[in-house]
Order: structure tokens, then C-alpha cells, then sequence
């Protein structure tokens, strides 16, 4: 195999960071394909926690390039700290980072309306880093790109227009407008660290391919957040399926060889938006307090639930999964009893995946399996694990119709089982 995609299967938060890295140990290129800063990628290495958000969390090993697709929407602040933060662990020799020059920048004004949006009557939950009305000069063909950093006079007339198509919002908001000249001067002085790594994203892949080399595409937030196929419209702007690992990066679909899916051991998801197996009270906050449940990048506390296999089916299908990578099983341990959201009821219908609309009003119809107890952190193959953690692992295979390829039993990336090679 030459291309593996990573997605994540249900709301993000589902540990890709930490896969992507198992990955990146045998890749050459790894390439963020879609979203921004919204996300965050936390990874847990000899102890020490490492966070990011825009770079690939193959930064932290020596040998893959690290690239950051055309569909991703560039945050300069944060991408200009993560690329001083590369260069002094020394992690950025040359030829090691291509950014897309068609990647659209994320400014002052993008946070700002989404703050303003976010404290209107109808908030969808963002991470208000401007992701959404990014996207949405994205789409409307007015927004600035990181190849724009390149010219000096080209950036300052388009950030101009730019900014006039958001005065009647920010004024109808009661906001000031921002000043033009302050923000130039601002993200021009960012362009330094950051205009000698652009590139085509889409050639560079192209030639990795033709040359044998080994690709991993690395999703962020999840399925049920795609902009399609999510439960719009509590969802982000992107499409962060494996259909959007092509389309925001350049590689052909016909060049991806696998698609990883990452799911928790159960279920999570931040911000409003239905949730079918959602537990409130001190059963979901036990279990938040057990998966260390906090956003990576605004540290919001995730909402909890129990596993819910009508979304993993509804992710299968999308993706085209051809394995799934199961984190977090290590956080259920110690329950007597575990309840599995196998199917829905609406309007009296059993469905064995979401609607698309009505999500909202679904029951959830529950199976009980019974738990294990014990500390698995140690376990480095199935048959270490407790006969009720293996049960549960092969439930979820039999349920979804995908093997499970890796198998995480705690944060750091040692305590991993994998159950053959994803690269075979």
C-alpha cells in the first residue's frame, strides 16, 4: 500500500493524533488534509503531552515530511508558533514542510464574526477560531490564501475587499470594523517563517506516490461533523470524510489504497447537536473524568455517552472503512455492566443507522454486555486482555462489519495493541 486515509468515526476527539503517529512511524508523507486550529491533536510520548493543532503529528519524528492540504483553512499566529516550536526541537531541516498555496488564511475579522454568531440566539458550539466564516469566504470566492502572503500589495487590496463583504454583519452586530492597515502590517510580518515552505500540496503527493513512497492522510474532527454527512447543522465546514482527503489534499481517489477509521471505546462529542446516547449526571461525568474528556484546544468538557454503532455503521459506509483503529478501551475498565446503543427507534421505525434528519428524536435501543475490571494498560495482544474486553472488541467487528487493525489500552503511544500490519 502506498495511501492510507485516517477519519475519525463519530464526533472527533476520537484520538487520531495518536494513530496518525503509529502510522507516521513507517510513513514518508503525512498531509492534514482539511479544517484548522479548531482542531487538536494530543499526543502522549515518554510522559510528556504534546499538542497541535495545525501542524501533522508527525512532527515529532525525523523522517516524514509534514504537509498541510489545500483544504485546510490556516490559522498564521498559530502556524507560525508551531513552526518556531519545530525549529527548536529541531524538527524542521530543510524539504521537511510543504504548505499548499492554495490553503485559505484564517484573519481577525473570521474571529470576530464568529463570535458574534456564536453569541446569537442560535450558537452551534464552534471553537470560535473563525473556521466556519473562513470557509464561508472560501466558497463565496473572496477569501485570502497563504500564496497571497507572497505579495505584499496583492494581500493589503484583497484583505480590503475582504473586509467590506463582512461590514453589513459586523455592523449589523454593533461591532467595530477592524482596521485594515493594522492587520496587513500584522499577518505580513508572519509571512517570513511561513512563505519559504509553500508549495503544491497535490504535485508533491503525485511524485511521493509515482516514487513508491508511503502517504497517510490525516483527518481532523470526525464523521458525524462532516458538512455533508454530519448532523447538520451542528457540524463543522468541511468535509473531513475520506472523500475529503482528496479533494483537500490532490491525491486521486483511485490512489488511496485504505481508509482507518478511528472510534473510542465509547462515544463523545463537544458543543450543541444531538446526541442519542448522551449520559447525563454522575454516570457521564464519572466517565469524562476517567477519559480525561477536555477539548485539546479550547479544553471544553466533552459530553459522554455509551457506544453508539448506528454511527459507526453510518461511518463505515461513508469512508468506505477498511479497518477501525478502537482508542480508550483502557477507560472502561472497572464496570460491573456496559450498555451498547445497537440500533434506533423513530417514529416507531428500527433504523441501524442515523437519519438524516431527525437524529433529535431517535431512542436509542440498548444491549447490556458485561464489563471487566483491572488495569490493561499493560496488554500488548488480545489474548491479554480480559475475555469481556475481547468480546467487546469482536462485538463491535461483527456489528460494523470491519476489523479492528489497532487496539490503544492507554494514552501513550506504547500501550497499543496492534492486530496486524496496516500497511499490508
Amino acid at each position: 500500500m502506498t495511501a492510507l486515509v485516517v477519519v475519525g468515526a463519530q464526533w472527533g476527539d476520537e484520538g487520531k493524533g495518536k494513530v496518525v503517529d503509529l502510522l507516521t512511524a513507517e510513513a514518508d508523507e503525512v498531509v492534514r488534509f482539511g479544517g484548522g486550529a479548531n482542531a487538536g491533536h494530543t499526543l502522549v510520548v515518554g510522559g510528556e503531552k504534546v499538542v497541535f493543532h495545525l501542524v501533522p503529528s508527525a512532527a515529532l519524528h525525523s523522517r516524514p515530511r509534514c504537509l498541510l492540504g489545500a483544504g485546510m483553512v490556516i490559522d498564521p499566529k498559530v502556524l507560525a508558533k508551531e513552526l518556531e516550536v519545530m525549529s527548536a526541537r529541531g524538527l524542521l531541516p530543510e524539504g521537511r514542510m510543504v504548505i499548499s498555496e492554495n490553503a485559505h488564511l484564517v484573519l481577525p475579522q473570521h474571529f470576530l464574526v464568529d463570535g458574534i454568531r456564536e453569541a446569537g440566539p442560535n450558537p452551534i458550539g464552534t471553537t470560535k477560531r473563525g473556521i466556519g466564516p473562513c470557509y464561508q469566504d472560501r466558497a463565496a470566492r473572496r477569501g485570502l490564501r497563504a500564496g497571497d502572503l507572497r505579495d505584499p500589495d496583492g494581500f493589503r487590496a484583497k484583505l480590503a475587499d475582504n473586509l467590506e463583504g463582512w461590514r453589513p454583519v459586523i455592523e449589523a452586530a454593533g461591532a467595530e470594523m477592524p482596521d485594515p492597515e493594522a492587520i496587513a502590517a500584522e499577518y505580513l510580518a508572519l509571512a517570513a517563517p511561513i512563505v519559504p515552505w509553500l508549495g503544491d500540496v497535490g504535485d508533491e503527493l503525485h511524485r511521493a506516490r509515482e516514487a513508491g513512497r508511503r502517504i497517510v492522510l490525516e483527518g481532523a474532527q470526525g464523521t458525524m461533523l462532516d458538512i455533508d454527512h454530519g448532523t447538520y447543522p451542528f457540524v463543522t465546514s468541511s468535509s473531513v470524510t475520506a472523500g475529503g482527503a482528496c479533494t483537500g489534499s490532490g491525491l486521486a481517489p483511485t490512489h488511496i489504497d485504505a481508509v482507518i477509521g478511528i472510534s473510542k471505546a465509547y462515544t463523545t462529542r463537544v458543543g450543541e447537536g444531538p446526541f442519542p446516547t448522551e449520559l447525563h449526571g454522575e454516570q457521564g461525568e464519572a466517565l469524562r473524568r476517567a477519559g480525561g474528556e477536555y477539548g485539546a484546544t479550547t479544553g471544553r468538557p466533552r459530553r459522554c455517552g455509551w457506544l453508539d454503532l448506528p454511527v459507526l455503521r453510518h461511518a463505515a459506509r461513508v469512508n468506505g472503512l477498511t479497518s477501525i483503529a478502537l482508542t480508550k478501551l483502557d477507560v472502561l475498565s472497572g464496570q460491573e455492566t456496559l450498555e451498547v446503543c445497537v440500533a434506533y427507534e423513530l417514529d416507531g421505525v428500527r433504523r441501524d443507522t442515523p437519519p438524516a434528519i431527525g437524529l433529535e428524536r431517535v431512542k436509542p435501543i440498548y444491549e447490556t454486555v458485561p464489563g471487566w475490571s483491572g488495569d490493561i494498560t499493560g496488554a500488548r495482544s488480545l489474548d491479554e486482555l480480559p475475555a469481556a474486553a475481547r468480546d467487546y472488541v469482536r462485538m463491535i467487528e461483527e456489528a460494523v462489519s470491519v476489523p479492528v487493525s489497532i487496539l490503544s489500552v492507554g494514552a501513550d503511544r506504547a500501550e497499543t495493541i496492534t492486530l496486524g500490519d496496516p500497511w499490508a
